[in-house]
């Protein structure tokens, strides 16, 4: 072997390249925007799932949480499908993902969210936005997803720890 190749990485299986998407995508939300690493991992499910590899619910899970975190509606559409998937194959966690990827569909698309699980800002402050009165909090456990005065109450949380923040 020649010293000047450059080592290529040992090939994962789609299951493993699919739970470390995710992973990343996570890490992704806690640092700084990265658009750019965003489209790039949503590319990267969106091949996959082209080529048979999403395949177990696990896998649906994993997709989902990083087109949750994509940029379009399109992203959060698949998101959604992802999750649908995952849960009626017996991934638990996945229903609240498919609140969160309904609720940015919906967002995205300037319509109130149904489960309350997007906090926006709106003229400067941390909120909600609109919310869609009919949805009960009872609707909202059976996706996991706390009552609505929770969700307001990390809003609120949101907005004050903004404020203590030193610019």
């Amino acid at each position: 072997m020649d010293d000047e190749e450059p080592l290529l990485p040992p090939s994962e299986e789609p299951a493993e390249e699919l739970e470390r998407l995710a992973r990343e995508t996570l890490e992704a939300q806690s640092g700084t925007a990265d658009p750019a690493g965003a489209r790039r991992r949503c590319q990267r499910v969106i091949d996959l799932y082209a080529q048979g590899g999403v395949r177990d619910a696990r896998d649906h899970f994993h997709a989902a949480w990083v087109m949750l975190c994509g940029e379009t509606q399109g992203h959060y559409s698949m998101a959604r499908m992802f999750a649908r998937r995952a849960a009626e194959l017996g991934e638990e966690r996945a229903w609240t993902l498919l609140a969160m990827a309904w609720d940015r569909w919906l967002v995205a698309s300037g319509r109130p969210q149904r489960f309350g699980t997007q906090i926006i800002k709106q003229n400067g402050r941390w909120s909600l936005g609109a919310v869609e009165p009919t949805v009960s909090d009872l609707q909202r456990a059976l996706y996991a997803v706390p009552p609505l005065y929770v969700q307001r109450q990390r809003a609120e949380q949101l907005q004050q720890q903004e404020r203590a923040e030193p610019e």
